[in-house]
């Protein structure tokens, strides 16, 4: 042997090995030439295979420069010092030779190689500096090995040196302890991490993640968030607690990297599928019409292109994230390896109890190699795991910002085929199931990997008898891959029952007024429930889908060991099954199960994923806006005209016909032009055409500049009021003001309780409508652009303000008038001042020119003026007129202030009192302040009081521990005996499974004779009984917990909704819907399909760590010594963790919900976001809520991977005590007991993990059902039907409505808004109801129906008190025709008639009345055609058309509309007014109006002011009392 001769002397040489020396012994020891040379190179070979590698590692990932410290000159100078200490043996040997004293060559070699690579470590400590790595695990190592080696070499010389009569080498033993202590030194000093590069990230960040600098060893034990745990079991964590997030797994890291590699692959698949049959030139026109053959050309670019090689989405991830999420592989496969030295060491521990004569040393040898094994598996697990969860939060991160940009530049076709419900799906949903895949994917091979290792190991131990326990588990495979393509169909099932239930919950939620005002809560709780049924039938198919299969897995082990017994002891009568066999057999039987368990999850997961990964790649690959389409550029290159547009046809999707043909028109810069038509002519269509919105199909258009957009809806976002108007835009105080005084926003400031801080609730909720079309103008006007396409923004406010507004902002003197002005209006007043005027008809321009141009060619244009002629005259007038009757309330009176119960008040804007923030709270927060609205102390608010004022509320995290209560909930929805049965039979199961294993302890104990055991029969028989009996009781277990969970979901979930439809309206202007939609898709998710797995599992842990330490106790009494403080430790780490768990994940679920809210705010307003070119705002928003979300989940991770280091070493422990007694008492001990005791301790680990990590989850979980009973025990509206009181069928016959000294306020500690409202309505009365925005004529509606209660008074109907009514009695006979006109997804019929109580004659009559027969009847699905999400695809002229064919379907004795014909051109309005007149002929109707001719012809007109009744009487007689009606009377040029 080549290492002997180095150690070859004068004196002859020694040898390499001495078995007799080293094993066979009580006191074991190497020879001199081992320690000399494999001890002294293992350290050597280690650094310098590593070097390469971390050498370039160092140099990829360079962090910056860390400063000279203290730490590092120490280390530099000790690996200098042991450099010296290594060459000065070496020139000792020189010395010795020159004094011809000759020694082994190893004497000149080993030194030689310890010196040069001591120099190695020391370059590498300054070149790590350099690099800026803090911490090095690789010399750290180095380090360990080192000392390892050398401490084995010291306890030799010590021994060496202590026994007497042996010479002793002085130098060398000198310069040995030297390198001892410098070693052990050097291995300390490396424990601690360096300081900070220099201009690292950290530096500047407030709360920096520790996790950067912390050491080597923090890292792999997770030590570095401890500090977060023990502040998080001081008091519960908030979210300033949290650190912010490493920059690498930032949105702005993460995302751009994924994005492009999509674009990349996306664009590579796309040129792939390029070859065409189809040349692109103009069809020529010989078969019919031009529509046709385009159609047919189209259809020919597209039909090949199904074929196309689809860009895969997964090769994108993988590109994005695979190079990191590689070292999880090496993690993995190390401990894979690790795994099987468990039952390796068992063997040899079984071993060593049976042969008496084995040295103690080594038993205690194989008990300390188990607990090292154990513990570095733990280590190496964990790292692997915490790769795979970081990696699937990137991954999340990704998929979310990538949804999130995609969905700002698909076109309106494609946001049809995805509803808002589905998107939001692929955000939370989706994007979770990869991060759930990222945690099993690698045990596709890591699986296949133990299950072979596994049957080596086995044959070696029972030789071919093992085919028949694989047999088994091959026979189960199909078995599992048949659950999992079944669960696969069930999933995809449920997935879209569960998006139609979103979807329909999200319309319920955003119309909620609408369904409380009709009654119509039960038709859509009935609907809701209805595809709920469905989508708990296939959750039950699945449940017993899950319950087969957690049959086979439990059964399976057991099943194999089984066979596999059975066929080894049949076999032959030679075959004995001793301790050593069956334990070592069973330990390696528990490896298998893992794998072969987790593979149908993994198979499962890896399909839920797929299938997610499809709906990303087709949400990805959806047709995009071309930005080309429209030829933008910079208003210097114009050449006067800033809108140009030739023979353009637009449609809304390349498959719907054109919606705009052959449009042409040329708009000159600077001018104001109007576009006019009947409802559903084409006008938003135009502005949207304009903006790039739809689908151009030929022509040209041009825009020079830049745009701003006001659409028909108003959006708004959830932000205050300011940040509402600047839109992200540099403030500029004095514009700003100016803004706002032009869009008669400062009454309403003066109302809001924090002024322009208020904040405004999503979709504006507390805006009236005025009041949200204003602000969506001031933030148009503040973006100071150069064309401005506004459609129909006046529509929603009163007469005077729309003047106002036209005056001051939109008209020839406004701040616009130097701009380009497109606007969309109704109001046949303000076309004088036109331009240019375009008419619309039928989707074309059917005539243009100036207002007089147009009188003179006495087209359809002048026709529809002449009927609306009337409203005209006084207009030009206005501005010249100064009649000596001005009062002090005409808005000419600019600066008219004047006091009004001591508050100054300007009236020149049109005083806007207090709309009470519209349907809203007032509170002022910690102020307390009720606020009197007519007291000096509105305006002399402090600002901190001001800013106290929040609307809605944010999804709040409760803190603390989760009440047993909530468990009991949870109990009494499942049924108690059910809960009860199933842990019964919980119980019978496991004792099972004990008694079997002792069973087999105490066979593998018989008593050998003549080569065979006796008994094997009854011995099997017992053993096979006893398991099939475990098969029984966990069939029924597990169909017990899945069936209870069904019954738990469904009464959970309708509770839920029953009593969400219940609250009142109050409730859902407080409550964001993210909030709302979150618990319904969130929460019953994780009821129906989590808790129940979560419970099995949870119980299956439980049990087995309790039946683990009762076999080890029953084996080594003195264990009972151990376990309690072990348990104590272990509950103590548990409670210290779960504390900050809890905390983290609710932290974490309240940040998610602003991402959803976030987006859906985002889609419904994306034609604004884009008008206004703020996409890439909107995307930083969104990157720092996912950042804010991701910063709790982070921790929540790693808190995992902390307890779970900490429990195993618990675990660890278990399993050294109990080999360590076994040793200690192996003279006492049978082999069976020992192997039973061990093999149980070995699995202890896995199932303690297993406990608490199910324990939290179930903690964490359970919260789901905590925030479902929440919503349920909000305050509720009164009851819906009261049988008692019900008024009669007839009721009301009459009609006739009475207030008395009816008072109503908003909340309790608020102001009255109606105050002392006296007033008799007679049956059959035509009330017209006016007053300045915000006098409260809403509110007296919203009192009629009881939204709000009264807060003094009553209001009678037909002598009966509504108060004393069932709401529903109540609603059913009182009709609304509502300001905003709200449709559901579903036929058009069900949005006529829910209940289906009317036949289709009915509703076909009720069509023809609202002049909209001719529409339906011409669409292809007549009653039955969809309405999109929120009737998108009708107008919304068309759908207030519908709302009043709803109200004629009912034909109740009382109607009232509210402003409900706002929104319809006047022709229409006119229409709906004769039909109210006529159909309505008996019935009281109360109108709130802001065009005031409506109800010049109404027997009386309330005026309100302030919330009280200011005038009362006949239009005519209130017109000569020249009261406030005659002023605004007057506005409107009525007088």
């Amino acid at each position: 042997m080549d290492v002997q001769r180095l150690c070859r002397g004068p004196a002859g040489s020694e040898p390499l090995w001495d078995w007799n020396l080293t094993w066979y012994t009580e006191n074991p020891d190497f020879t001199k030439c081992f320690q000399k040379t494999v001890l002294t190179w293992i350290p050597c070979i280690y650094l310098w295979a590593c070097f390469p590698i971390y050498f370039v590692y160092l140099q990829r990932h360079d962090r910056g420069y860390i400063q000279m410290s203290h730490l590092n000159k120490a280390k530099t100078a000790l690996g200098l010092l042991l450099w010296i200490v290594c060459w000065a043996d070496l020139f000792y040997s020189f010395w010795e030779r020159s004094h011809n004293i000759f020694r082994a060559p190893v004497f000149l070699v080993s030194p030689t190689i310890l010196g040069i690579t001591m120099l190695l470590a020391t370059f590498l400590i300054q070149y790590e500096r350099m690099k800026g790595a803090q911490s090095s695990g690789v010399m750290l190592l180095f380090w360990l090995i080192a000392l390892l080696c050398a401490t084995v070499t010291f306890r030799s010389k010590i021994m060496h040196a202590s026994s007497t009569g042996s010479e002793v080498d002085v130098f060398r033993y000198i310069t040995f302890y030297i390198y001892f202590t410098l070693v052990l030194i050097q291995l300390i000093l490396s424990c601690f991490p360096e300081r900070p590069p220099l201009f690292s990230e950290t530096v500047h960040d407030p709360n920096p993640c520790p996790e950067s600098s912390a050491s080597f060893l923090s890292r792999i034990t997770f030590w570095w968030i401890t500090g977060l745990m023990i502040q998080g079991y001081r008091q519960p964590l908030e979210a300033k607690d949290l650190w912010s997030l490493n920059k690498e797994d930032t949105s702005e890291e993460v995302v751009p990297g994924m994005v492009q590699n999509w674009a990349k692959e996306y664009a590579k698949a796309k040129t792939l599928s390029t070859p065409m049959l189809y040349s692109p030139k103009k069809p020529t026109k010989s078969s019919g019409s031009n529509g046709d053959v385009t159609e047919e050309a189209e259809a020919l670019i597209i039909k090949p292109s199904q074929r196309d090689k689809e860009p895969s989405l997964a090769k994108v991830l993988y590109k994005s994230f695979g190079p990191y999420f590689l070292m999880s592989f090496l993690f993995k496969a190390f401990h894979d390896l690790m795994m099987f030295t468990g039952p390796e060491l068992l063997r040899l521990l079984i071993n060593f109890v049976n042969d008496e004569n084995a040295p103690n040393w080594q038993g205690y040898l194989y008990t300390a190699l188990l607990f090292v094994s154990t513990g570095l598996q733990t280590l190496v697990l964990h790292q692997y795991f915490h790769i795979c969860f970081v990696t699937g939060m990137r991954l999340k991160t990704a998929v979310i910002g990538a949804v999130y940009r995609k969905a700002l530049v698909i076109t309106n076709s494609a946001r049809k085929t995805s509803t808002v419900g589905e998107i939001v799906n692929l955000m939370s949903v989706d994007a979770q199931r990869f991060m759930d895949l990222a945690t099993y994917i690698n045990m596709v091979w890591s699986a296949p990997l133990q299950v072979i290792l596994a049957l080596c190991l086995l044959w070696q131990n029972l030789g071919a008898s093992v085919l028949a326990g694989v047999a088994v588990m091959l026979l189960l495979v199909p078995v599992n891959a048949v659950i999992a393509m079944k669960t696969k169909t069930y999933q995809v099932a449920h997935m879209n029952c569960k998006d139609n239930r979103i979807k329909l919950m999200n319309e319920i939620l955003n119309g909620i007024k609408v369904l409380k005002l009709y009654a119509w809560e039960l038709a859509f709780k009935e609907k809701v429930l209805g595809i709920r049924q469905e989508e708990l039938k296939v959750l039950k198919k699945s449940a017993y889908l899950s319950a087969v299969g957690t049959f086979t897995w439990v059964c399976a082990p057991f099943l194999v060991a089984l066979s596999t017994f059975a066929v080894f002891v049949k076999t032959a009568d030679q075959n004995v099954l001793d301790a050593q066999k069956a334990f070592v057999s069973l330990a390696l039987f528990n490896i298998l199960r893992f794998p072969l368990n987790i593979l149908p999850m993994v198979i499962s997961s890896i399909v839920q994923a797929s299938v997610s990964l499809k709906r990303l790649r087709v949400f990805l690959s959806h047709e995009e806006l071309d930005p080309d389409s429209i030829v933008r550029g910079s208003i210097k290159d114009s050449d006067g005209n800033s809108i140009i547009v030739k023979s353009a046809t637009f449609s809304w999707s390349r498959s719907d016909p054109p919606s705009l043909n052959n449009i042409s028109l040329a708009i000159p810069e600077h001018r104001l032009v109007a576009v006019v038509g009947q409802v559903g002519c084409g006008k938003s269509s135009l502005l949207s055409a304009l903006l790039g919105e739809m689908e151009k199909r030929e022509g040209l258009v041009s825009l020079k500049g830049s745009i701003a957009y006001v659409p028909q809806q108003a959006w708004i976002q959830n932000a205050t009021l300011k940040e509402n108007i600047i839109f992200g835009r540099e403030v500029k105080e004095n514009y700003y003001k100016r803004v706002i005084e032009a869009c008669a926003l400062l009454p309403d400031l003066e109302i809001f309780p924090s002024g322009d801080q208020t904040e405004i609730g999503e979709k504006g909720v507390n805006l009236s409508g005025g009041q949200k079309q204003r602000v969506s103008l001031a933030r148009a006007v503040y973006c100071n652009a150069d064309v401005y396409l506004l459609d129909d923004p006046l529509s929603a406010v009163d007469a005077h303000v729309g003047k106002h507004i036209f005056e001051k902002v939109i008209g020839p003197k406004g701040i616009l008038k130097n701009k380009t002005r497109v606007l969309v209006t109704h109001g046949v007043g303000y076309l004088p001042f036109m331009d240019t005027i375009v008419v619309m008809t039928e989707g074309k321009i059917s005539e243009m020119g100036s207002y007089q141009e147009l009188l003179k060619q006495d087209r359809a244009f002048a026709e529809f003026l002449r009927t609306y002629a009337s409203a005209e005259q006084n207009v030009d007038k206005e501005g010249t007129r100064s009649d000596e009757d001005e009062d002090a309330n005409s808005p000419t009176t600019k600066e008219g202030k004047h006091m009004e119960n001591g508050v100054l008040v300007n009236e020149a804007s049109g005083k806007e009192v207090m709309r009470q923030l519209s349907n809203s709270s007032m509170h002022s927060g910690e102020t307390g302040k009720s606020l009197k609205q007519n007291s000096t102390a509105e305006l002399q608010k402090t600002p901190e009081e001001k800013g106290a004022w929040k609307l809605t509320e944010a999804d709040t995290a409760k803190t603390g521990k989760v009440k047993p209560a909530v468990y009991w909930e949870y109990m009494k929805a499942i049924g108690l005996c059910i809960t009860f049965m199933s842990i019964f039979l919980f119980l019978c199961n496991h004792i099972a499974s004990l008694a079997s294993n002792y069973w087999l302890s105490l066979w593998t104990d018989d008593p050998v004779i003549n080569g065979t055991q006796q008994h094997t029969d009854l011995r099997l028989g017992v053993y096979g009984a006893l398991g099939t009996s475990q098969g029984i009781a966990v069939f029924g277990y597990s169909m017990a917990v899945s069936i209870g969970g069904i019954f738990a979901s469904r009464r959970l979930h309708v509770n839920l909704l029953h009593n969400i439809l219940r609250c009142p309206m109050s409730f859902f202007e407080r409550t964001p819907s993210g909030n709302l939609v979150n618990r319904f898709s969130k929460e019953i998710d994780t009821i129906d399909s989590l808790i129940p797995q979560i419970i099995k599992m949870f119980m299956g842990s439980m049990f087995n760590v309790i039946g683990a330490c009762i076999i080890i106790l029953l084996a080594t009494p003195v264990a009972a010594v151990v376990i309690p403080p072990l348990g104590f430790i272990y509950f103590f780490v548990q409670r210290f963790y779960v504390a900050t768990s809890r905390q983290l994940k609710r932290l974490e679920s309240v940040s998610r919900s602003p991402v959803y809210s976030h987006f859906n705010e985002t889609l419904l307003g994306v034609s604004v976001i884009r008008a206004f070119e703020e996409q890439k705002r909107f995307i930083k928003q969104s990157d720092v809520k996912v950042d804010e979300n991701q910063k709790a989940y982070y921790p929540s991770i790693v808190a995992n991977r902390w307890l779970a280091v900490r429990l195993e070493y618990v675990g660890n422990f278990i399993v050294l005590f109990a080999s360590l007694f076994a040793v200690i008492a192996r003279n006492s001990l049978s082999p069976g007991l020992v192997g039973l005791s061990i093999s149980y301790s070995l699995q202890i680990t896995t199932y303690l993990n297993w406990l608490v990590r199910m324990s939290s989850e179930m903690e964490t979980n359970i919260v789901a059902v905590e925030r479902v009973k929440e919503y349920s025990e909000k305050e509720k509206e009164a009851e819906w039907t009261i049988k008692q009181t019900a008024p009669p069928s007839n009721w009301p016959h009459e009609g006739k409505v009475e207030f008395k000294g009816y008072g109503l306020r908003y909340r309790d500690n608020m102001d009255l808004v109606l105050r002392d409202i006296n007033i008799t309505i007679d049956g059959g009365e035509k009330v017209g109801i006016v007053g300045r925005t915000g006098a409260g004529k809403s509110s007296l509606t919203l009192g009629l129906f009881r939204i709000n209660e009264a807060a003094e008074g009553e209001i009678l109907i037909d002598g009966i008190n509504i108060a004393k009514i069932g709401l529903h009695d109540l609603r059913f006979k009182v009709t609304i025709i509502p300001q905003d006109p709200i449709l559901f997804s579903g036929s058009l019929r069900m949005n006529l008639d829910p209940f289906d109580q009317y036949s289709d004659e009915d509703v076909w009559t009720s069509l023809e009345l609202a002049h909209l027969k001719n529409f339906v009847s011409a669409l292809p699905d007549k009653l039955n055609h969809e309405c999109s999400e929120g009737g998108e695809n009708l107008s919304v002229g068309q759908r207030q058309l519908v709302c009043l064919a709803r109200a004629l379907l009912r034909k109740s004795k009382i109607l009232v509309l509210d402003e409900a014909t706002a929104a319809v051109d006047l022709e229409t309005d006119d229409l709906i007014q004769s039909t109210i007149r006529t159909q309505f002929e008996g019935c009281t109707v109360l109108t709130i109006a802001h065009r005031l001719n409506t109800i010049m012809d109404y027997t009386r007109v309330i005026v309100l002011d302030k919330g009280e009744i200011a005038e009362y009487g006949s239009p005519a007689s209130l017109i000569q009392k020249r009261g406030i009606f005659y002023s605004m009377a007057k506005d409107s040029g009525l007088v």
